[in-house]
């Protein structure tokens, strides 16, 4: 929390961003949908493409800056969850049942 401090030194005469509302770990989070929710509240920050800049001269490893996601210090569109993809399961074909007349047959 303290390095995200001192990065937005140089922005703290800015109280319009809206990350200073937030509780900065929300930018560094592990969860996709807490990294998107991140990424939302970015999208209306007027020091957003100074913010980027600045990030990408510093080659951030992590986390959200202005409103993109750094991983291993490269911009990536999402963050995939945990663990490994579900398996896709193949639904089972209908079994039609036969009529009244069919099965009196």
């Amino acid at each position: 929390m303290t390095l995200l401090l001192e990065l937005m030194a140089p922005f703290e005469a800015r109280v319009d961003m809206p990350c200073t509302d937030e509780d900065p770990e929300m930018f560094f989070a592990e969860s996709p949908s807490d990294i998107e929710l991140a990424k939302l509240i970015c999208g209306d920050c007027p020091v957003r493409n100074e913010c980027l800049a600045g990030a990408l001269s510093r080659r951030e490893p992590h986390g959200v800056w202005g409103g993109q996601l750094f991983i291993a210090g490269e911009i990536v569109a999402r963050k995939r969850p945990r663990g490994r993809p579900r398996k896709v399961v193949e639904p089972e074909p209908a079994v039609e049942l036969p009529t009244r007349q069919e099965y009196a047959a």
